[in-house]
């Protein structure tokens, strides 16, 4: 590998950390798109625990579920298509470099760009996996809560923060695997060349910095239940 390479995955580490920092400063965090979405979650909870008829907010988390198992699986879908190129070996890599624009690399290089490559797959697929496990345990936390005339109402309180705890910690996973998704198109761009790969990384953090704290979604999140 060049020094070029390494400055570009150190680069590349660096876009990472700078945007999970963003999501860890806590006044930048309470502005966040991620925040405001869990105190919509926490509201969805508190109205349907003072609901009887529930069916719908059961079918929302069925559908919940449903997406991520799509997600974990289309992430199995990559890594099997990474790993069948893999296989390949010499023949791959000669037919990819037949593309205008692809950068040349040794065998080594290049069988290490696909192991990175799939390495982030591999990352989304956990995550999407653990959110899918999670979202289980959250739909029986959801049958369990106590009814709406539950005398106790410390108790339904107390379940009602359990499940929107939970269903945040279900959207942070999943969060972190769709991030997964746009930093490997960003990896994508390393096979071309090494700035490329820097621009790129550069450029899909920027949006997704844009996407959680300016964007029009995370400003009329923020103004849903701001007082008039």
């Amino acid at each position: 590998m060049t020094l070029l390479d390494i400055i570009s995955l150190v680069w590349f580490a660096g876009t990472l950390g700078l945007f999970e920092l963003a999501l860890r400063i806590e006044r930048l965090a309470a502005r966040s798109l991620t925040a405001s979405v869990q105190e919509q979650r926490r509201r969805w909870i508190a109205n349907m625990a003072k609901r009887d008829q529930r069916q719908y907010d059961a079918i929302l988390m069925s559908n919940l579920t449903q997406s991520l198992a799509f997600f974990a699986s289309t992430s199995v879908l990559g890594i099997g298509g990474l790993a069948a190129i893999l296989g390949y070996g010499d023949q791959a890599q000669q037919l990819l470099e037949q593309i205008p624009y692809v950068s040349r690399a040794t065998p080594a290089v290049w069988e290490i760009k696909i192991l990175f490559l799939m390495g982030i797959l591999i990352y989304a697929f956990f995550k999407f996996a653990w959110a899918f496990r999670l979202s289980h345990y959250t739909v029986i936390t959801f049958g369990a809560m106590p009814p709406s005339d539950h005398p106790d109402t410390l108790e339904r309180t107390r379940y009602v923060e359990q499940i929107a705890r939970l269903l945040g910690l279900v959207g942070d996973h999943a969060n972190a695997g769709l991030r997964s998704f746009y930093y490997a198109f960003a990896a994508i761009a390393w096979f071309f060349h090494p700035l490329l790969f820097i621009a790129s990384a550069t450029l899909v953090t920027l949006v997704l910095l844009r996407r959680e704290f300016l964007s029009r979604a995370s400003r009329i999140l923020r103004q849903v239940h701001a007082p008039s």
